[in-house]
């Protein structure tokens, strides 16, 4: 496997969890808010990484960046949020060079998403390389790579119907809404938490319920307001949330606390209700579900909703596959080419070295030696040369990495470092990295 090393000391690794392996509640214990993610760049830029980026989202946290062993990266994880390193290695996955590029350029482009085509990660990982780079985190590798990532997903979202219909978690919270509750446009339906995924489900609401009885409640209220001038609906006070709660049929809760917001304490019904907890970690307590007439779904079991929709996205994946692998070629290409370089420039000056004592060494010999015709003459050779190895490391089918290396132990010209033996670390927390 090639290595994607930006120096002789450290390997690129991708490493985390998603809802893959791991369940809403141990995805919540691993997940980092914007204060939490700011702190672990911070404690990264401390501890000497060299590139790196967090990713937080409802259905994966990870981290892509540049270590000498992944414990590195796992440790700034667990220390920034409330998974330990035993629930990591039940749960997660790590990948290293080449798989680990594979792994970005798949979830970037909606390929591993909960649900299949969904862009929203794409602007998380925006997000978390301008954060990076804002603190000077982030290499010429990771730089490339993520606009090559950004540059693959909007071909595919442009060039196939992958992306095709309205498919998301909100978007599924909208459809069981629809599909569970009689007279919808009739209900009240009480939103809380305006972030992201609040957001977008509140357009979705508005726009496939035709509902008038909307409200929305958020701990800072001007944000709530914000949303509401846009679509028409209601505003309340937080502090009126236990008593819009008594009057609603439907509540959404999407908000971004740490702890549940949402508990039987909060609920005195005379009437049936529906909760949709999207949030992660649930905000939203499993003991509501001990009074009568409430039912609890969590954006888990609406992730597994299918649909035409997303059945249609599925023949979309090999002409999304077929850009990816485009995209990454060209990619590879040019991480090869930054590899090579230095090392043609040292065999080149090698060369130089070489023809350099051969012609001092025939200019005592030859009393007329011709100074100027043996320099252009051994240039030219040089250069020959040297083309020649550029041409083999330019090749698709070579190993760029063995190929540096024996250049290199031939011309003798620095000699590649060692790998650092990673066995002990890896027999203490038992991380296996094959």
């Amino acid at each position: 496997m090639e290595k994607f090393n930006m120096s002789k000391t450290t390997t690129f690794y991708a490493l985390g969890l998603s809802y893959k392996k791991a369940d809403a509640t141990i995805r919540g214990k691993f997940s980092l808010d914007t204060n939490a993610q700011s702190a672990l760049i911070q404690q990264a830029k401390a501890e000497g990484i060299e590139s790196l980026i967090v990713t937080s989202t409802c259905n994966r946290t990870e981290i892509y960046g540049f270590a000498n062993h992944p414990y590195e990266l796992i440790k700034l994880l667990c220390e920034n949020s409330n998974g330990s390193v035993e629930e990591f290695r039940e749960v997660a996955y790590i990948y290293k060079n080449q798989e680990a590029v594979n792994h970005m350029f798949r979830v970037g482009t909606g390929l591993d998403s909960q649900i299949l085509g969904d862009f929203e990660i794409i602007s998380q990982i925006k997000i978390a390389f301008n954060q990076s780079k804002s603190k000077d985190l982030v290499n010429t590798f990771l730089d490339r790579l993520v606009n090559s990532v950004i540059q693959a997903s909007k071909k595919i979202k442009t060039d196939t119907e992958i992306s095709s219909g309205a498919t998301s978690v909100s978007f599924a919270s909208v459809q069981y809404i629809i599909r569970n509750v009689e007279n919808i446009g009739d209900k009240n339906i009480l939103l809380f938490g305006t972030g992201k995924i609040g957001r977008n489900t509140c357009e979705n609401l508005v726009k496939h319920t035709k509902n008038g009885h909307i409200t929305l409640v958020n701990r800072t209220k001007n944000k709530a307001e914000k949303i509401a001038g846009k679509l028409n609906v209601i505003v309340k006070d937080y502090a009126n949330l236990q008593e819009e709660i008594q009057q609603t049929d439907v509540l959404v809760v999407a908000t971004g606390a740490k702890n549940p917001t949402i508990d039987k304490t909060l609920l005195n019904l005379k009437k049936p209700l529906l909760i949709l907890d999207l949030s992660i970690p649930r905000n939203v307590n499993p003991d509501v579900e001990q009074i009568d007439g409430v039912t609890l779904i969590h954006l888990d079991h609406l992730s597994q909703m299918t649909d035409d929709t997303l059945e249609r996205r599925k023949n979309h994946i090999p002409a999304a596959e077929a850009i990816i692998e485009d995209m990454k070629l060209e990619f590879n290409t040019w991480m090869n080419g930054r590899k090579y370089a230095p090392t043609i420039h040292a065999l080149k000056a090698k060369l130089n070295d070489i023809v350099a004592s051969e012609l001092a060494f025939q200019r005592k010999k030859i009393s007329n030696f011709d100074e100027e015709q043996a320099d252009l003459l051994s240039a030219r050779i040089i250069q020959k040369i040297t083309n020649h190895f550029a041409s083999h490391l330019k090749d698709e089918n070579t190993s760029v990495d063995d190929s540096i290396e024996f250049i290199e132990k031939v011309f003798q010209i620095g000699q590649s470092a060692s790998k650092k033996t990673t066995s002990e670390i890896e027999e203490k927390y038992k991380i296996n990295l094959s």
